[in-house]
Parts: structure tokens; C-alpha cells; sequence
């Protein structure tokens, strides 16, 4: 057993991925009322649960997809997909930024497609770990505002319980998002945030050991957009007089309170199911903001 205490520096990686989440929330409601007004939602019928379903099969579907190809020695298909998903996301968050801003549909379009494009190929050539990180926050509040302006509230419950149970299984008892977290994490791809425990910690040197003992805290993408998607939602199907409503102040809250609980395990330094702590946290957290508010629980 080791004699080594942790210490708050220890620490202090999860304080930073702490504010990362919220600042991905914070962007993620900015976005949400021009991305409403631009229609840019992913379905047609946001009301339907029926949409969960669609969107777990994708997520089983494409997981399956990744590890046939880590299996098959095949990254490169990967790096490619994953690559297309970042410049395409990127280009619908600078895309409503830009319509904020007031620019003509033609300069938003070509300054959105150039921007997104220049980042995805900075990505490829560099990837350390503040420029995966930036982009990753870009992404998780592009992809946080689509789904949650395209997924009502109890869809998005139905959507973030399915998750939570499913991440619960493949981490703990197929064990497969470990063997799937482990074979692209040598690609240096923004699906996960990297916090450095030291400043001169590079990211595109380090041979990462998901078991052993590590230089940098790391947290899936997916922790900080699915739990963002309720918070999201709440904010864009229930009514309220412009400020937050408490029903979204309590999911991000509650997101944040998951959070720190699942840091307390993640700091044993074993590999740990994300979405059962955050989605839970920002679904409990919604359900006492409807509370204190006296709103009806689905909006």
C-alpha cells in the first residue's frame, strides 16, 4: 500500500474539468435560441421518446463499428470518421455564433466552413492536449445545444437513463469501453479531455496506460455533453421570463454534484463509468429545480 496522501493538487485537474463542463453548459445555452431560430435541430419531432431509441441503436451500432476496427488494426478508418464528425461539428457551432453576430448568410458559411476546416487539420498535426481541449469544449457545446434543442424533456431522461445504464454495463461488466478507450487513444483525437498534472506534460509523447499510474486526468467527451443535453432542454421547453429558469439552474448543479462524486472514485485510479454519476446528477438535479420551481416535472 502506498504512503502517499493525495494532496488539493491532486485535485486540482478536477476542479479545471469541473469548469470545463460548465463553461460547455454556458455556451451550449447561448447557442440554443439561434440554433432553435435556424432550425437546426437533429429530428423532426422533438416530443418523441421514440428518438431515444433511434439514437441508442446509433450509438450501439457505431460502437460496434469501432471496435471491428481496432480489432481489424484498422485506426485509420477511425481517425478519418472522427476527424469528419469534428470539422462537421465545428462548423454548426461557429455557424449560429456567427448569425449572432450579424454576419450574411455567405461570409457566415465560408468563415465557418474555413475555421472549422483549419482546426480539424491543426488537430490532426498537433495534437496536444490545451488544443484538444479547446476544440473539445467547441464541440461539446455545438453537439450539447443540438441534441438539446432537438430532444424534449422526457425524451432527453429516456435518453440520458438508457446511457447511463449502458456506459454502467461496458465499463464494469463487458468491459468493452475500456478496450474501445484504450485502442484510440493513441489517435490523439478530441474525444476526451486531457488535464496535465504538470505544465510540461505533452500529451502527444505520452504512451497512455488507462490501468497504471498517469500524468494527465483525462474524461470522456460524452461525460460533458450527455448530461448538457437536459440542461439544455430545460432551458428551451419550459417557459420562463428570459433568466434561467431553476429547473436548469438545478440540472447544472446537479451535473457538477455527479461530478465530484464520480472524482472521488476516479482519484482511486481506476477506469470508471462517467455517465451513472453525471446523468444522474443532472437528472436529479433538474427534478429539485422543478420542485422548487412548482413547475410541472416534463415542462
Amino acid at each position: 500500500m502506498s504512503d502517499q496522501k493525495t494532496t488539493l493538487t491532486d485535485y486540482l485537474p478536477m476542479f479545471i474539468m469541473a469548469g470545463f463542463i460548465l463553461v460547455i453548459q454556458v455556451i451550449a445555452l447561448a447557442l440554443a435560441a439561434p440554433m432553435n431560430e435556424l432550425g437546426m435541430q437533429a429530428v423532426e419531432d422533438p416530443e418523441s421518446t421514440a428518438n431515444s431509441l433511434y439514437y441508442i441503436a446509433i450509438i450501439l451500432v457505431f460502437t460496434a463499428l469501432l471496435l471491428l476496427a481496432i480489432k481489424k488494426n484498422v485506426k485509420w478508418i477511425i481517425q478519418l470518421t472522427i476527424l469528419l464528425a469534428v470539422a462537421s461539428t465545428l462548423y454548426y457551432g461557429f455557424y449560429p455564433l456567427l448569425y449572432i453576430l450579424g454576419f450574411e448568410e455567405m461570409t457566415n458559411n465560408t468563415i465557418s466552413i474555413i475555421v472549422s476546416i483549419g482546426l480539424t487539420v491543426l488537430l490532426y498535426k498537433f495534437p496536444e492536449w490545451y488544443v484538444i481541449d479547446v476544440i473539445g469544449i467547441i464541440i461539446g457545446a455545438a453537439a450539447s445545444s443540438i441534441f438539446g434543442i432537438s430532444f424534449g424533456i422526457m425524451p432527453a431522461i429516456v435518453l440520458l437513463t438508457l446511457l447511463a445504464a449502458y456506459d454502467a454495463i461496458s465499463v464494469y461488466k463487458t468491459k468493452h469501453m475500456i478496450d474501445l478507450a484504450e485502442g484510440v487513444m493513441d489517435l490523439k483525437l478530441p474525444i476526451l479531455f486531457v488535464i496535465p498534472k504538470k505544465l510540461d506534460y505533452s500529451f502527444i509523447t505520452d504512451n497512455v496506460n488507462m490501468e497504471g499510474k498517469r500524468e494527465a486526468f483525462f474524461m470522456g467527451l460524452g461525460d460533458a455533453i450527455m448530461p448538457s443535453v437536459l440542461v439544455v432542454s430545460s432551458y428551451v421547453f419550459i417557459e420562463h421570463s428570459g433568466s434561467l429558469p431553476y429547473p436548469t439552474i438545478g440540472a447544472m448543479i446537479g451535473t457538477l454534484a455527479g461530478f465530484f462524486a464520480l472524482t472521488i472514485l476516479v482519484m482511486k485510479g481506476k477506469p470508471q463509468a462517467g455517465l451513472p454519476f453525471l446523468n444522474g446528477g443532472v437528472i436529479i438535479g433538474y427534478i429539485v429545480g422543478t420542485l422548487i420551481a412548482g413547475t410541472p416535472l416534463l415542462g
